[in-house]
C-alpha cells in the first residue's frame, strides 16, 4: 500500500511553492518522519517528511516544479524495496548513504535549509563545513566558499603570479536565472501595491544626539543586565508605538468598504536575506521593554542570515519599520507592506550643521520617511505623527513616561 506525500499547509497566505530538492530518489528506503523533499515558498522554506516507512516509489513533480497546497509530490510504499525485503533501522539506514544515494548523504548532515541551498549553489560538500553550532547555518557556508588567503612570501622571493580570472576584454556574454519563489512574490506585490494603494511619503529629520548620548551611557550597565546590545531599535519601536496610539488609522487596514482599526501593535522589522525581504514582527511591542525589543530584533535577523525564520515569525503585523540606513541609505520612499497602511523609513545618521539656539552647529541628524495609504490616512495626520515620532526621539526620557 502506498501513501501520498503530500504539499501541506502552511500557513497564512502562503498557496504555493516550488519544489527546491528531493533527497531522496525514487526507489530508496525511507523512514518515517525523514525529510524528503524541501519546498521553498515566499516566505520560508520548509521541509516535507516522509508519512511513512517503506520505499520512495514515485516522484510526480521534479526539482523546480511549481505546486500548490494538497498536490500529491509523490508517494512512499510499504516495504524497503523490490530486492531487499524487511525494514531499514535507523543505524542500518544512515539516511541511504549504503545505498549509495548522494541526497541522503547529504541529509545525515544537520543543516539549515538555506546552508544546503547555499552548499550547492557554491558546489561545496556540506559535510566539510566546519560549524560552531548546532547545524550548519549559511554564514558557515559562506565562509568555507570565501578563497583561501595567500601564503606568505619568503624574504627575497617573489609572489607567484595568479591566473586571470576576470572576463576577457570585450565580453558580452549573458546569463539566466530563474526567480526565487521569494523574490517572484516580491515583484508581484511591489506592483500589485502600487496598483491599489494610493502611496504619499512625506519626510522629517530627527536630532539623534540624546538617543546617543543616552546609549553611550547605559550601553555597558544595560548589556550586562540583559545580555543584548541597547540599540537604536527599541527606541524607534517604541516611538512608533507611542505615535500609533495618538493615530490610530496608521495602525489599521482597509477591507472593502471598511477601515479595521487595531488596538494592538505588531511591529513588523524588515530584515534583508540572502533571497530577499522579509519581515518579522515583534507582536504586542507596547508590552515589550527595550531589552526585550532589542533580543526580537536580534533574534530575527540572526533567523533570517540563517534561514531558520519560522512562519510564526512572519505572520501579522499592523505597521512596518524598514531601516534603509544600516547600508549607506541617506533617503528613499519605503513601499506599504499590505495590507498595512504605513511603514516607517529610517537612515543613515551623519554629521550635519544645524541651527540651535541661534548658532550653527554640527549634529548627528537622520532622515525619516513615513509612507502611507492616502486612502484612509491624510497628509496631515501622516505628518503629525511623522513630527510626534522625531519629538520622542530627540527627547527619549518621555518615552519611559509615556509608555
Amino acid at each position: 500500500m502506498a501513501t501520498d506525500i503530500v504539499v501541506p499547509e502552511m500557513g497564512e497566505s502562503i498557496v504555493d511553492a516550488r519544489v527546491a530538492k528531493w533527497f531522496k530518489k525514487e526507489g530508496d528506503p525511507v523512514v518515517v518522519g525523514e525529510p524528503l523533499v524541501e519546498l521553498e515558498t515566499d516566505k520560508v522554506d520548509i521541509e516535507v517528511a516522509a508519512p511513512q516507512s517503506g520505499t520512495l516509489a514515485r516522484i510526480a513533480f521534479g526539482q523546480g516544479s511549481d505546486v500548490k497546497i494538497g498536490d500529491v509530490l509523490g508517494a512512499v510504499a510499504e516495504g524497503s524495496g523490490a530486492a531487499a525485503g524487511g525494514s531499514y533501522t535507523r543505524a542500518e539506514r544512515s539516511y541511504a548513504a549504503a545505498e549509495g544515494s548522494d541526497a541522503g548523504a547529504e541529509r545525515s548532515v544537520p543543516a539549515t535549509p538555506s546552508a544546503r541551498k547555499a552548499a550547492r549553489e557554491s558546489k561545496i560538500d556540506i559535510a566539510a563545513v566546519t560549524t560552531s553550532g548546532p547545524r550548519v547555518t549559511r554564514d558557515d557556508v559562506a565562509k568555507a566558499a570565501r578563497p583561501a588567503a595567500p601564503a606568505p612570501v619568503a624574504p627575497g622571493t617573489s609572489a607567484p603570479a595568479h591566473p586571470r580570472t576576470s572576463a576577457p576584454a570585450g565580453d558580452r556574454s549573458e546569463s539566466r536565472e530563474r526567480m526565487s519563489k521569494r523574490r517572484a512574490t516580491i515583484a508581484k506585490r511591489l506592483l500589485e501595491v502600487q496598483s491599489t494603494a494610493a502611496m504619499l511619503t512625506t519626510f522629517n529629520e530627527v536630532d539623534m544626539s540624546a538617543v546617543q548620548a543616552l546609549r553611550a551611557r547605559q550601553k555597558e550597565s544595560f548589556s550586562k543586565k540583559y545580555g543584548v546590545g541597547l540599540g537604536l531599535s527599541s527606541f524607534f519601536v517604541k516611538a512608533a508605538v507611542a505615535a500609533l496610539r495618538e493615530f490610530p488609522r496608521l495602525n489599521a487596514e482597509i477591507q472593502g468598504d471598511d477601515i479595521v482599526l487595531k488596538h494592538y501593535y505588531d511591529i513588523g522589522m524588515a530584515v534583508s536575506a540572502a533571497e530577499g525581504l522579509v519581515v518579522p514582527v515583534v507582536r504586542d511591542a507596547d508590552r515589550k521593554s527595550f531589552a526585550e525589543i532589542e533580543a526580537a530584533v536580534r533574534g530575527f535577523a540572526a533567523k533570517a542570515n540563517d534561514g531558520t525564520l519560522a512562519l510564526e515569525d512572519l505572520r501579522g503585523g499592523t505597521f512596518t519599520i524598514t531601516n534603509g540606513g544600516v547600508f549607506g541609505s541617506l533617503m528613499s520612499t519605503p513601499i506599504l507592506n499590505p495590507p498595512q497602511v504605513g511603514i516607517l523609513g529610517l537612515h543613515a545618521i551623519k554629521e550635519r550643521p544645524v541651527g540651535v539656539n541661534g548658532q550653527i552647529v554640527l549634529r548627528p541628524m537622520m532622515y525619516t520617511a513615513l509612507t502611507y495609504d492616502h486612502r484612509i490616512v491624510d497628509g496631515a495626520e501622516a505628518v503629525r505623527f511623522l513630527v510626534r515620532v522625531k519629538e520622542l526621539i530627540e527627547d527619549p526620557g518621555v518615552l519611559l513616561v509615556e509608555l
